[in-house]
Order: C-alpha cells, then sequence, then structure tokens
C-alpha cells in the first residue's frame, strides 16, 4: 500500500519472470499484453468499465534494462481505479487473474498472433520518417541484443509462433507470485513506513485471506472474459489507387449542396497507401447558450466514450480516430490506411446517428467534464487565454459560466433535446485527402447524409467570431487566480492590430520573428521576471494582433511592474529595429521564407494546412506561397512605420493579469491549496476583480466585461483573403 498526493488511484500487479529478451522472434510478452491490455469486448477493461471499477488498464513489459535483463523479465498490469473501484480492489485484481486463467486454459491461439505480426508488419513498413539520431541510437541497443539479421526489425517484427514458449511464459503468471501495489491519496494512515530516498510512505501487508485462499483453489472462470473476435480493421490491400480526375496541386471542391459539402485532393507526393478524412458538422445551437455549450462538450464526450470498445480494434490496426468539440460545430478526424478507413468512418457515424447513453454514463462523464473545466480555471494561463478572448469575441461564453452550469445540474432530458435538435439541422464541410478516388472520396459525405437524415440550415452559421473594436487607449484587466494560494501570477500585453490583409500578415509574423531574442534577453534573462517569456501572432476570428506573456510568481514581482517592463522593452525593441542593418534585415525575411518554404515531413503536416482553411471556411490553400511572395515586397521600413503605428497615441492595448498569491500582491503567506474558492464545498467560483495601483494610473480599467464590452464598437466578420 503505497501514499500518493495525486488525485488517482491504481492497483499495479506485477510479476518478475525468467529472462523473456532470448525469445524476441516470438515475442510471447508481447503476446500475453496484447490481449491482458485489450479494451474490446470481452476484455478485463470491458468488464470492470461496465462495473465502473475502473478508467483504464496497460500491461506489459516497458523494455527498460530495469524491467527486461538476463536476471528477470517484469510483467506488470496497472489499472487506473475510479473512487468505487479503489473500494473493490481486490475483486478488481480477481477479474485480473481471471482472465489470466482463462488464457492459460485456453493456450496460445494462432490466429491472434498472426493478427499481431500482421499489424506490426503494417505499421514497419510504412512507418513514417523517424528523427536520424533517435534511429542511431535504437540501431545501436538492437546491436546488442538481435542477431545480425534482426537488427533493424527484432525490435519490431514476429518472426516465429512457438506456442510452448508463449504458454511457459502465461503459465508463470499466477496469484500466488504476484505482488499487488495499492497507490493511492486515500491511503493516508495506513502507511507507517518511509522509503529511503524519495521519502514515499508505504506499508507493507499480507493479502486478505479469504482472497488469497481463493487464489490458492482452482476458482471459477468469469463467462464474460473471453478473447477478441477476429479484427476486421487490418489493412490487407496497399495498391495505389488510380487517379480518376485530374490531379491538383491544391483540394478540389467535388460535392456541394445545401447539407454540405466536400473538398477533395489525391495525394501524388507521398505515395503511400494511407488517407485522411476529416468533417466538420456546423449547428449554430452550439453558441445559443452557456447549457448549450455545456451539453455540446458532454454529448462529444459521451459519444467517445460509447466508441472506445467497438472502435478499439480499428485503434490497434493503426487506424486513428479523434472527435472534438468545436466553437462552432463537431469535428471528426480519421486517418490510417485507406484499405479499412471507411470502416472506421461509418462505425463513428452510426454511433452518432443511435446515440445513446445510461443515467450511470451521463453521471460519469459530467463529474469527469467538472474536473476538466475546473483544471482549466486554476492554470493562470488558461485562465487568462479565457479572460483575453471574453473582452475580444463578441457573444462568448466564458468558462466560469459553463463551470457554473454544469455545477448548477443538467438534466438527462436536456441532453437528449439537445442532441436530437442538433442532428436534425446542419451543415457539414469534409476534407478527403491520400490514397482515394475522387469517386470514393464523396461516399464519406453521402454516408453522413444519408444516415443522419438531418435538414439543411435555415441561413448559413459564421464558424467565427465578431471581435469588438478596442479603443485608442490602454486597458487592464485584472483578476485574482482562482487557485487559493498559487503564487503563480501571468500577464499578457495584448496590441490590436484590426482586419488586416495577407501582406500586413506576414509583417506581424515577421516583427514577431524579431522580437522573440530580444523579448527573452529583457525579460527573462537580464530582469529575470520569469521563465516562460514569448511573444506571439495573434489571429483572434480574422482580427490580427500580437501579445507579449510573462509567467511570474507573486512571491516575487507584481504584476504591474511585470506590465511596466514588458512596456519598457518594447520601447527599448522600437530603438533596435530602427537601428537594423538591412543585411540583418533581409537575414530575417530570408530565415522566415526558408521556414515557409520547408518541405513536408509527412501527408498531415498539408492536410492540417489545408483543413485549417476549410475549417475557418477561409479556402485559401495557397495561403503559404502567397505569403512567401508577400514577404519578398517587404522593407525594413515597412516593419518600422508599422510597428510604430501600433505604438503611437492611437494604440489599442489590452493587458490582462492573473495575479497569485504572494507578498508583492499584499497577501499573507498562504498556504497552496487546490481548490477555486472552495467550490468543493459547493461555492461556485467568480473572478475577483481588482483596482490598478499606482503604477498604472494612466489605464482604463475593467470592473465588469459584459458591461465594459457592451460600450464597444462590434467589428464586421473579417478573413485574410488577399
Amino acid at each position: 500500500v503505497v501514499l500518493n498526493n495525486l488525485k488517482v488511484h491504481s492497483l499495479s500487479i506485477t510479476w518478475a519472470l525468467p529472462p523473456q529478451e532470448q525469445y524476441y522472434r516470438v515475442k510471447p510478452l508481447h503476446y500475453i499484453s496484447w490481449l491482458v491490455g485489450h479494451e474490446g469486448k470481452g476484455s478485463v477493461l470491458s468488464f470492470l468499465r461496465k462495473k465502473f471499477w475502473a478508467l483504464a488498464l496497460y500491461g506489459g513489459n516497458g523494455e527498460t534494462g530495469f524491467e527486461q535483463n538476463s536476471t528477470y523479465s517484469i510483467f506488470s498490469i496497472s489499472v487506473t481505479l475510479t473512487d468505487e473501484g479503489y473500494k473493490h480492489f481486490y475483486e478488481v485484481a480477481h477479474v485480473v487473474f481471471q482472465y489470466v486463467k482463462m488464457l492459460q486454459k485456453r493456450g496460445p491461439d494462432k490466429r491472434i498472433w498472426e493478427e499481431i505480426q500482421k499489424i506490426e508488419a503494417n505499421e514497419f513498413h510504412y512507418q513514417e520518417q523517424t528523427d536520424p539520431v533517435d534511429y542511431v541510437e535504437s540501431l545501436c541497443e538492437n546491436m546488442q541484443l538481435f542477431q545480425k539479421e534482426d537488427f533493424l526489425t527484432g525490435d519490431q517484427l514476429l518472426f516465429e509462433y512457438k506456442p510452448e514458449i508463449i504458454a511457459d511464459a502465461l503459465n508463470q503468471l499466477s496469484p500466488q507470485r504476484a505482488n499487488l501495489v495499492l497507490l493511492s491519496a486515500a491511503n493516508e494512515g495506513q502507511c507507517h513506513l518511509k522509503e529511503r530516498w524519495f521519502g514515499t510512505q508505504y506499508s507493507v501487508e499480507d493479502i486478505d485471506k479469504y482472497w488469497s485462499d481463493l487464489w490458492a483453489s482452482d476458482f471459477e472462470l468469469n463467462q464474460d472474459l473471453h478473447l477478441p473476435e477476429e479484427n476486421k480493421y487490418i489493412a490487407t490491400d496497399f495498391a495505389l489507387k488510380v487517379a480518376d480526375c485530374p490531379e491538383t496541386e491544391y483540394p478540389v471542391k467535388t460535392l456541394s449542396t445545401q447539407q454540405g459539402c466536400l473538398w477533395y485532393r489525391k495525394d501524388d507526393k507521398f505515395k503511400i497507401p494511407k488517407g485522411y478524412v476529416r468533417f466538420h458538422l456546423i449547428s449554430p445551437l452550439i453558441q445559443q447558450s452557456a447549457e448549450n455549450i455545456v451539453l455540446f462538450d458532454t454529448f462529444v464526450n459521451i459519444l467517445s466514450h460509447n466508441l472506445g470498445e467497438p472502435a478499439y480494434e480499428a485503434d490497434v490496426a493503426q487506424l486513428e480516430y479523434k472527435l472534438v468539440a468545436g466553437e462552432h460545430g463537431l469535428v471528426i478526424r480519421v486517418k490510417g490506411f485507406n484499405h479499412k478507413l471507411p470502416l472506421l468512418f461509418q462505425l463513428i457515424i452510426d454511433y452518432l446517428s443511435d446515440f445513446s447513453f445510461t443515467p450511470a454514463v451521463f453521471e460519469m462523464i459530467t463529474e469527469q467534464l467538472k474536473k476538466t473545466y475546473f483544471n482549466i480555471l486554476i492554470k493562470p494561463e488558461t485562465l487568462a487565454k479565457d479572460v483575453r478572448l471574453l473582452i475580444l469575441e463578441h457573444g462568448r461564453w466564458s468558462m466560469i459560466d459553463k463551470y457554473q452550469t454544469l455545477m448548477n445540474g443538467l438534466s438527462i432530458e436536456s441532453l437528449s433535446s439537445f442532441v436530437k435538435a442538433f442532428k436534425s439541422q446542419l451543415f457539414v464541410e469534409g476534407l478527403v485527402q491520400g490514397n482515394f478516388t475522387s469517386r470514393v472520396s464523396t461516399d464519406f459525405l453521402n454516408y453522413v447524409v444519408q444516415k443522419l437524415q438531418f435538414a439543411p440550415l435555415a441561413h448559413p452559421c459564421p464558424v467565427q467570431f465578431r471581435v469588438v473594436d478596442l479603443p485608442n487607449t490602454h486597458l487592464l484587466c485584472k483578476v485574482k487566480t482562482l487557485n487559493k494560494g498559487d503564487a503563480n501570477s501571468e500577464v499578457t500585453v495584448y496590441y490590436q492590430s484590426g482586419a488586416r490583409n495577407l501582406r500586413e500578415y506576414t509583417l506581424m509574423e515577421l516583427l514577431v520573428m524579431h522580437m522573440e531574442e530580444p523579448c527573452f534577453d529583457f525579460l527573462r534573462t537580464k530582469q529575470t521576471l520569469g521563465y516562460h517569456v514569448y511573444p506571439t501572432c495573434r489571429n483572434t476570428s480574422g482580427i490580427l494582433g500580437f501579445s507579449v506573456t510573462v509567467a511570474t510568481q507573486a512571491t516575487k514581482y507584481n504584476s504591474e511592474l511585470v506590465d511596466r517592463k514588458i512596456e519598457e522593452f518594447l520601447s527599448c525593441f522600437e530603438e533596435k529595429i530602427k537601428h537594423l542593418t538591412e543585411d540583418a534585415f533581409n537575414t530575417q525575411v530570408t530565415a522566415l521564407i526558408k521556414l515557409k518554404e520547408c518541405e513536408d515531413s509527412h501527408l498531415g503536416e498539408e492536410v492540417d494546412r489545408n483543413w485549417n482553411e476549410v475549417v475557418t471556411q477561409q479556402y485559401l490553400f495557397d495561403r503559404l506561397a502567397r505569403e512567401i511572395e508577400a514577404l519578398k515586397s517587404v522593407t525594413k521600413s515597412d516593419l518600422v512605420t508599422w510597428f510604430q503605428a501600433h505604438r503611437s497615441n492611437k494604440k489599442k492595448v489590452l493587458s490582462v493579469h492573473v495575479v497569485g498569491y504572494g507578498k508583492h500582491e499584499g497577501d499573507s503567506e498562504v498556504t497552496a491549496v487546490s481548490e477555486v474558492q472552495n467550490s468543493s464545498s459547493g461555492e461556485i467560483p467568480h473572478l475577483i476583480f481588482l483596482p490598478p495601483s499606482s503604477l498604472m494610473t494612466n489605464v482604463t480599467s475593467i470592473k465588469d466585461i459584459k458591461a465594459y464590452t457592451s460600450t464597444l464598437n462590434v467589428l464586421p466578420y473579417h478573413k485574410i483573403l488577399k
């Protein structure tokens, strides 16, 4: 039993086996860990999740010198427990032992070994380029362990099926030879021994007699535990498709209706049998209220949870998927070998179409979401971002609004009716790239439309916010951190530029590039204000700006002093760029052009760029080429003039401070407690606005974000297209 300060419970079951490294051509421990760590139907984790006892399970040998050597090989199974699972940790261990016993009785299964062999071979033959240094390092390790002919492949591939070697390893995994470690903060008071080096508290106890007697007997198997079925997601067709339409450099629209559109580009560069499919299901419902956003987050999390088991087979066959609750729609991303990728995509759409949930799952996901929101609120950097965007983006809901809504309670009925309404009216945009024909690409959109049977949107739904036009002054929004006792502060000084064009965007990139080194030198090295110091380009829903951020501590510095130092740095920087030589300027321009001309190392990089154009509905797929052209015409005087315009008396500046606890902010010594203003006792957090001190008297202070921003003009929607 071990005392752990983190808010997690875990149970580790460990065995020491005779050395297994010599059997690398068979990989017995890989075979066992594949089955024990399986998450599909009939698996240990599937059973434990249904009981709400476990969240995750990992099994195997880490192949480090500690776990795999000439004396022994470790095999361990680690289960992340729920609060309920912690209370039933013996039952959890029993389920693991029942599964292992089932494997021992059945003996090794050739079909499963061959599936693993096929999956590993597919991954090996079509792996993406790795860093040469890492590759050389791993080869040197392999040369110490494997026969000469296996130097390149011995760590990954399976060569020989020898059931007797697998059975021998399996039979070592008896309950009597296992070591159980229960790790939890709830073990406080039970751990009277102290580990010598790290001072970790622990205790050593005999296994409870009831369980030790049971495990010593011929205990019954669990009928819910069985081997996985045949994996239908393993790719076997790696042929490159013949193009059925003219090849293009950028995606083209191959389908467009009132319900949605599809962009497509066949890969002609990397020539690998893989594909990328991304979809954005847009709905105006999401941003209508804080409650709708929370319901949407809950819906997407439950959908991901529902897919965990059925999509696990695809996951192990190197098909990847991700569902993201975007600000204006549901984003579905799938990638992997193109042969079976449509099957995974259809599975996701089927689960979306037939969405359902139990009250227990609803309860579990909303509890998890509370922790997610809570963690965003207590971190100064994420709270600062939330406050900044709350001021800048018109109609945005804050994280506190969302957290309050969730803490006040959601009803199961409200989720059901939200999901029904969401699925009834949509606009769907997709991007398909890789080893697909144009005809197959349209099948993806057609499947979504046919399966969900939704009506088109009555009006186009914007996929961005409108941004407020900041006044020509210096605004300050200063709030206390929501993490009681935390000394960390965050200071961001943001300069709004406005609705600009592509050339001005590249100017801003160039400016920030020039700023990076002197910013670090002045604020970090010389002034030692904090470890995390950086300037950034800001594209806020199409409205440009730049900012300088410093993460500091209230035990060392006052946030307003840091703000003044950022101002001091910008004044020094203005002088620096005025005296920049033409050579130094041209060197930076060339460096930025080279950065933009850099070849993609894999298809995913190109897809990410193209997807950003689709998801923001800008469709400027040749943006990089245009930016490179724009940079060629930029002069040093353009840069200086542009920067000075943002520093003149017409400057639009917003300072956001999240203020930590410490003597420089007038706080007495407070012990750090990770409680959002005691929210654990049911108190809901709210922002505490702080007035400026004498250091910043010339600023306009924001004491109520909604009240203040309601007095400002809102800029029209803007996209950077030319």
